[in-house]
């Protein structure tokens, strides 16, 4: 799909982070960009700083795990613009689980569900019957994560859940778009290859009440800061890849129709390699080794 000006890209978790800089990087190619995201105030301080850059904007408070309101997401977009070309479906949480999985309060599997899983496909459900009848070229990129969409990280196991069913959904959209012969390409993101400065860590902040746990947290929420603090008293090194790599990844994806969209990382490539070979070889998960041994 050749990226050019006037398109129209939509961005769901668009208001920090990965979004936000597939946002900017949607309007330094000329496109016209919807931002959607559940946080109003950093919604519409992302939405003035890119219409101060000259983009051509319009911003919507969105729950994508309420499908009526991204339903109505699509139809103000197709109502202001006439067209949706790009559709990213970016938002997403961390559950604030603790302990094993068996320990864990239900809500927590049910709010990441309701937007890690259920907001993806609510997006794909909204926009692209409307993206296929316009007949022109289009893509849709849904995010997952290295956690879970390649292998799970058990201590996370929650999210790993939700992000490797991007992968499934995102693999079985692409199926059904070719079995259609449809102008609109899918790809499956993976946000990386290193950690991400983004308001994962801090999802909590946005947890709606109907999701509350039902029993506080034995320890407080740790923020990235005192992760990465953590690990370097621990002597390991982090790494971080910027926000805007991954949005040029996007962007080179797009245009090259390829579907995933995999940054190269020989630790990836480890992990690929393992969980083929266990399954291959009908052998245990010894990839999850140094997680069951803690």
């Amino acid at each position: 799909m050749d990226l050019r000006a006037g398109q129209v890209a939509v961005v769901t978790g668009a208001a920090s982070g990965i979004g936000l800089a597939m946002a900017r990087r949607f309007a330094a190619e000329g496109l016209k960009v919807v931002l959607a995201d559940v946080e109003e105030g950093a919604l519409e301080k992302a939405a003035s700083a890119l219409r101060e850059d000259g983009a051509e904007v319009h911003a919507r408070v969105v729950d994508v795990g309420e499908r009526d309101q991204v339903e109505a997401l699509a139809a103000g977009t197709w109502e202001r613009f006439g067209a949706v070309h790009v559709l990213c479906n970016n938002a997403g949480v961390g559950s604030g689980a603790e302990g094993r999985m068996w320990e864990h309060d239900p809500n927590d599997w049910k709010w990441a569900f309701a937007v890690n899983v259920w907001g993806v496909f609510h997006g794909i459900q909204a926009f692209v019957p409307r993206m296929i009848a316009g007949g022109e070229p289009g893509h849709v990129v849904n995010t997952s994560s290295g956690d879970g969409g390649i292998a799970p990280l058990p201590t996370a196991s929650v999210y790993a859940v939700t992000k490797a069913a991007v992968v499934t959904m995102t693999e079985s959209l692409y199926a059904h778009l070719r079995a259609e012969h449809a102008r609109v390409g899918a790809s499956v993101l993976f946000p990386g290859p290193h950690m991400l400065r983004t308001g994962l860590w801090e999802s909590h902040r946005n947890r709606p009440s109907r999701y509350a746990k039902h029993k506080p947290r034995k320890t407080p929420y740790r923020s990235l800061d005192q992760w990465e603090a953590a690990m370097r008293e621990a002597g390991r090194e982090v790494r971080f890849t910027p926000v805007e790599e991954v949005a040029e990844l996007v962007v080179d994806g797009i245009r090259a129709d390829r579907f995933w969209l995999l940054p190269e990382s020989e630790h990836s490539d480890r992990q690929i390699r393992a969980r083929s070979r266990s399954m291959l070889e009908r052998t245990d998960p010894s990839y999850l080794e140094s997680f069951i041994l803690d």
